[in-house]
């Protein structure tokens, strides 16, 4: 079937109006001669912790599906509220979340991977509605029981959608228009890069840059999707870049969670990241004085749990942020214990790999924002009261 497929990011429904000015922007497209549409959404920004946070507090050791079904209603709350501002434009709607969307995926709760798709929902859905809303990161596993695909996986969620509905296209809306040279809320001259290969976003997306989910461009490689990052504006949307074959820059990547481990032997740290590895984790062996450990610079939740459950006496010793260089040949990692003295290492790199480009930052805010809206959800101070 015709559907063009449009991913939106938290960062698209900050404030309760945004809805709105989605649903319009689909109103358009179809007007000006799209088929039919196909929108998944992302929870809006800072819901996920949000629940994450609440769960937490009622069950520090809520079981991982039972945490997966709760993280799902993120998304599932975007994805209603977005039906009913088209809905209100008079457009034929209807939304789907991971129970119906035709994704199967393994059982591997926090981060599945998906194992099988079934497009005759969404083309049912398709055939009697205009547009369809489906809800980005989530599908269920063999057991029909609702599986999370990852922090920020929603990317992954549109990529699939539109390989199984033969579409060759994916459009990828979040806060800014493209992939950059480095966090242009942070680095003053992050450079946007009008093209890129699928190989070289996907290593920045595993040290760091969040523009998008290295499992859904690497999905998209394999099933020959092109995407296309874009940004909807007051002014129209803004095109940035196209992911595909080809295109490459030098980049500063910034991971700022990542979680650094305390081996007990540098044969144990070694077998920590191979099978880090083998789970398509993104890892680096450190030293310091307190001896042999390890990094993990990705999917970190997912990664821990899967520290735990092989009885090592690795411990997680701290946070930290890891500053990423990176071009065609190599990668150098910096930690920093200080958020701030790693925003000023990656800006000082950032300015020896293109001099001349220190200034302001491309965009007008110092940081992501979330959501003013999230106050729907429970406080998760008084969930925590209340499991006491």
């Amino acid at each position: 079937m015709n559907a063009t497929v449009l991913k939106f990011g938290g960062s698209s429904f900050r404030h309760p109006e945004d809805f709105g000015r989605v649903a319009r922007h689909l109103a358009e497209r179809l007007a000006a001669g799209e088929n039919k549409i196909v929108a998944v959404v992302s929870a809006m920004s800072g819901t996920t912790d949000n629940l994450k946070a609440l769960m937490l507090g009622v069950n520090k050791e809520a079981k991982p599906s039972n945490l997966d079904a709760a993280l799902a209603t993120g998304e599932m709350l975007s994805a209603c509220l977005l039906e009913a501002a088209v809905s209100r434009q008079g457009i034929p709607v209807m939304s789907l979340n991971g129970y119906s969307l035709g994704i199967r995926t393994n059982s591997d709760f926090g981060r599945a991977s998906v194992e099988s798709v079934d497009p005759s929902s969404i083309i049912a859905a398709l055939q009697e509605n205009d547009i369809v809303i489906a809800t980005g990161g989530q599908a269920i596993d063999q057991s029909g029981r609702l599986t999370f695909l990852g922090r920020n996986s929603s990317d992954l969620t549109a990529i699939v959608i539109a390989s199984m509905l033969g579409e060759n296209a994916c459009e990828i809306y979040s806060d800014v228009p493209g992939v950059y040279t480095a966090d242009p809320y942070l680095v003053p001259g992050a450079r946007l890069i009008p093209k890129i290969a699928y190989g070289t976003i996907a290593r920045m997306s595993r040290y760091g840059a969040k523009v998008l989910h290295h499992r859904a461009v690497e999905y998209a490689e394999k099933h020959s999707v092109t995407i296309a990052c874009k940004s909807l504006t007051s002014d129209g949307v803004v095109s940035g870049t196209v992911v595909t074959g080809h295109g490459s820059a030098p980049s500063v990547t910034l991971a700022r969670d990542a979680a650094v481990l305390s081996c007990g032997s540098i044969a144990e740290r070694n077998r920590l990241r191979a099978l880090l590895e083998q789970e398509d984790i993104s890892a680096i062996c450190t030293e310091d004085n307190r001896g042999a450990g390890i990094c993990i610079l990705s999917d970190v939740d997912f990664a821990l749990r899967i520290v735990a459950l092989t009885g090592s006496r690795s411990v997680p010793v701290r946070l930290r942020t890891a500053v990423t260089e990176l071009d065609s040949s190599k990668s150098r990692v910096h930690l920093e214990d200080d958020y701030t003295r790693a925003i000023s290492r990656a800006r000082e790199i950032h300015e020896r790999i293109y001099p001349g480009t220190d200034g302001e930052p491309v965009a007008p805010r110092a940081a992501k924002q979330r959501s003013t809206h999230i106050s729907m959800l429970i406080r998760t101070d008084d969930a925590s009261e209340s499991a006491q």
